[in-house]
Formats: structure tokens, sequence, C-alpha cells
């Protein structure tokens, strides 16, 4: 089921066990990390549900399958455009998408009224809440009004990075499926198939990624090496050195302002490093990379874990606006310590 999509076979099994009893939810929370393919999970449900063939899964071959999934976005600045639910070819498969950091509560009054109408071609129709976490108290409390007493040919699923950040009386309406991280095997397998890489670069991309298929597709490759290998003298200085002076330089080339958008990524991508080193410390990885065998030759399991608190400490700072450049200082100096 779905075997085009990677990894989660557990959100796999589940999907196809709704199709296979003919009973979807009228309301599905798709929970998980960025970049695991929950949307791409609710497009390929919303295309099962409305598939002409009816054999449980997209058929991939009748004219509402391909519709389904063919959508034009409107451009960013087009506020007014974001206050409708935006409908692809198919008349019955409609989309809720953020209008910069916010659900727009006109896009869910929209979708309320839309979800009472009665399918124009396939038996249900299926409303999809892009990053619905972004829904402020007004569109969620528009939301909850539908799913308080949801129409029976109605299906609306809500996709999260965020689930805690909704109001819990939606939570407990809606039916949660679960997605995780993605083995970076897999990863490494499609980097294969959709780009021109060497094994190396791909095993590169993959491992560093977090499981973050959609991050991963993305990088580039050139850029990709300089972040691990930045990453990798910061651990080496922490493990290794406790320089200082070497990793407040280091810091300068995190926290500056032209990369600002990689920020956040290269936090993802640090830990990861560092649970390789752990990983390969207790020995439970077969396939080290030497940089990762030489640190991990020299490091404290339990300086490790303080390391992890470290990053997630700073992630918090940053939530509420602490300045970037003090943060990522004060980062290097607990590294250091």
């Amino acid at each position: 089921m779905f075997d085009h999509l990677i990894g989660n076979q557990s959100a796999k099994d589940v999907t196809g066990r709704f199709l296979t009893a003919g009973r979807v939810p009228n309301a599905l929370l798709f929970a998980g990390p960025e970049g695991v393919g929950k949307k791409q999970f609710a497009i390929e449900l919303a295309r099962s549900i409305i598939c002409r063939e009816g054999g449980g899964e997209a058929c991939n071959t009748c004219s509402a399958c391909r519709r389904a999934q063919a959508f034009k976005f409107p451009p960013s600045d087009e506020r007014e455009e974001y206050k409708r639910v935006i409908f692809g070819e198919h008349p019955d498969v409609g989309m809720v998408i953020p209008y910069g950091r916010n659900i727009l509560v006109d896009a869910i009054r929209a979708l309320e009224v839309k979800a009472n109408f009665r399918p124009y071609e396939a038996a249900s129709r299926v409303f999809i809440i892009d990053n619905a976490h972004l829904m402020n108290d007004a569109a969620a409390n528009a939301l909850l009004k539908t799913l308080e007493e949801p129409p029976a040919t109605s299906h609306i699923f809500l996709v999260t990075s965020k689930p805690d950040a909704l109001l819990p009386t939606i939570r407990s309406r809606s039916q949660i499926l679960r997605f995780g991280p993605v083995n970076h095997t897999e990863i490494e397998r499609l980097l294969l198939t959709t780009h021109e890489y060497s094994q190396e670069d791909a095993h590169l991309v993959a491992t560093y990624s977090a499981g973050n298929v959609a991050a991963a597709i993305a990088a580039e490759l050139a850029p990709q090496r300089e972040r691990v290998e930045l990453a990798l003298s910061i651990l080496r200085g922490a493990i290794v050195d406790g320089d200082i002076v070497s990793l407040l330089r280091k810091a300068e080339s995190v926290s500056d302002a032209k990369n600002k958008d990689d920020f956040e990524p290269f936090l993802d991508l640090l830990e990861v490093a560092i649970n390789l080193v752990w990983s390969a410390r207790l020995g439970s990885e077969a396939d080290v990379d030497s940089d990762i065998a030489e640190l991990a030759s020299q490091a404290d399991p339990s300086r490790l874990a303080s390391l992890v608190i470290e990053i997630e400490e700073i992630r918090q700072t940053l939530a509420v606006n602490i300045n970037r450049k003090v943060a990522v200082d004060a980062l290097m100096v607990s590294f250091a310590g």
C-alpha cells in the first residue's frame, strides 16, 4: 500500500486497513516531524478515496486519481486567495494552506461551507489542512464546529509537525496517524534514483538528513558537505580539544546573518552528528565513517548526552527571540566546558 512513498510502514498499514474496511475517519490527524511525507500520504489517501476503480488503493490510471493530485497554489503575496479552499483539478479534493505564518480564519470558514456540500463526482469529498498548527484560536474554533458534527460525505485531514499546538478538543475529535523520521538507508536509495549522486554523496546527504526526506531531496551537495565538516569540527573541539577560542570562531560561521535560514537546520545536523558519535561509541552502528569513529573513540557518553541537552536549550531560547549570536556563543562556551 502506497509503495511509492518511502518510510513509515506502520502508517501505510493503518491507511490500508482504513481503505480495505471502507472506514476512513471523517477527521484524521497526520502528525510527525517535518519533511517525512505526511502531506504526500494525505494526498495519496485522498486519491484512494475518490479513485473510480474503487480497489482500495489509487489506481494511478483513472482521471480522478490523476486530477486529485494536481494543485496550483497562488503566489505568496495574494492574501485574498488564501482565504478560500484551494481546489486542484478535481472538485472533491481541496486544500487549505497557510498565508505566511497563519492559516486564515476565512479559509476555515470556507472549508466549513464546502464540507457540507454533496460530492460533485466521487462518493466523498476530502479537505487537507496543511500545517494545521498555524491556525489561530479563531480558525481553530471555526474548524471545531465542523469536527463536532462532521458531514458523512466529507473527510478532513489535518497535517502537522506540532500536534501539541492544536486545541485538545481538535485532537480528541481526530484519529491520529503518527509518522516518524525516515530511515537514512531508504533516503539514500531514493537519492540514488532521483539525483546524479555517487554512493558516497548519497550516503552523506541521507545520513545527515535527520530522517527528513524533503530536506535531503532539496539539499545542495557542496554546501551540505561544508555544514557536515563544520559540525564535525565543532564536535572535535568539544570532545577532543576543548579549545574555546576555536569554537567561538566557528560560532561566527554558525550565527552569520547570511546563514539565518540555515541555522535551525544546522542545529538538527549537529544533533545528528552527536547521535552518530554516540551510537558508534556504544557499538550500535556497524558502518561508521572514519571521522565519527575517531570522535567516538574519545567521547564520553554522558558528555554527549549533555551536548544534546545544550542544543535543546538553545532551541528554547530561540523560541523567545533571544539574540542568535549570543545564544550560539553561549552554546560554544558550554561545548568547550
